[in-house]
């Protein structure tokens, strides 16, 4: 028989022995988590992070949100006023400590993992010890989930720089597509390697702990929409922005469609989601639109006109776009035909 428990805390003050800061008010919470599907979310106080937090609870999740500090509550406070009070908890759990994202994740059903280490300020001072950094976290948090979750599921934030920093890129770019480590490295693609790696090691600690994971492959996240970017998440992104551009590869999506994609896949994992999704909605494809997004984040000549070891000269006559989103478009027709996402 399951017992469920009522907790009167004060707003987010009280504390357990494992580090789990209760949301305010009054809730019910399963000790099983078999009559409300707990999900967690990591890095809660991230510009996307949010946004995901938002979109789950619209759908009636029952939110645990993951931050690494107390400080990183005042973010969240900020990004999400109203939504605070509805979470089922915040859980203070450091991406390095094993046993902290252990007991973090006990009882939920799945794991969105959105942890990106991006420069606050964005002067992009995203650095390569950032990428060994996120390949660790991942690893973390995909063992942390095979050991503790009541369902060894995770929803793991890529992006699509993973798959697209290559030499003799192919025609298409779809979910077979990696870039290569060695290439990043050498044009100092730090945002791009640790993509790729913390992607890589992830898929083989889901291996290895028997974890079912599904990722996604999101191209530069818009607030909201085109051609207003996300300043702090948008500086390290577009590093190399202007081969990006010349060849096609330079997408964008609104960052809440961002979040509905990562609830759609997970809700789909029954049906036969599996393995990557790239996901965007817009390939920039003229230099008119490159200025419009470089006037956006008064980063004047970075996509137009840089001269980086890898720019190409661009006109403004429409460039082919070389990127697929078939496979996600499949999954989103066929769960159209379904029972749609709780409302």
């Amino acid at each position: 028989m399951d017992v469920a428990i009522s907790l009167e805390l004060e707003p987010l003050k009280q504390m357990n022995d494992h580090g789990m800061l209760f949301s305010s008010g009054n809730f019910i919470c399963s000790l099983n988590a078999r009559d409300r599907k707990i999900v967690c979310v990591t890095s809660g106080n991230s510009y996307f992070g949010s946004h995901l937090i938002k979109k789950l609870l619209a759908y009636g999740y029952l939110v645990r949100v993951i931050i690494q500090n107390q400080a990183n509550l005042e973010d969240m406070k900020e990004l999400m006023r109203e939504e605070m009070k509805q979470l089922e908890s915040v859980v203070v759990a450091r991406m390095d400590d094993l046993d902290s994202l252990c007991n973090a994740f006990r009882g939920c059903h799945v794991v969105f993992h959105t942890s990106s280490f991006i420069d606050p300020r964005g002067i992009s001072g995203y650095t390569e010890r950032m990428a060994f950094i996120e390949a660790e976290a991942a690893k973390n948090v995909i063992e942390a989930c095979g050991r503790a979750a009541y369902v060894k599921r995770c929803i793991f934030t890529s992006s699509l720089l993973a798959c697209i920093w290559k030499n003799d890129l192919p025609n298409l770019i779809d979910e077979s597509s990696w870039s290569d480590e060695t290439f990043c490295r050498e044009h100092k693609l730090w945002l791009a390697l640790a993509k790729t790696r913390a992607e890589k090691v992830a898929w083989r600690k889901a291996r290895e702990m028997k974890v079912k994971l599904i990722t996604l492959c999101p191209g530069l996240l818009m607030a909201p929409s085109f051609p207003n970017a996300h300043l702090e998440t948008s500086l390290p992104y577009l590093k190399g922005g202007d081969f990006m551009l010349r060849q096609g590869i330079l997408a964008t999506e609104d960052v809440s469609k961002v979040a509905e994609a990562h609830i759609y896949v997970y809700e789909d994992m029954d049906y036969g989601a599996c393995g990557r999704y790239i996901c965007f909605g817009k390939i920039v494809g003229t230099l008119e639109e490159a200025i419009q997004l470089e006037n956006g984040l008064n980063i004047p000549g970075h996509l137009s006109g840089d001269q980086s070891p890898l720019a190409v000269a661009v006109d403004n006559n429409e460039i082919p776009p070389r990127i697929t989103k078939s496979k996600l478009g499949r999954l989103l027709f066929h769960a159209s035909q379904r029972l749609p996402c709780k409302q």
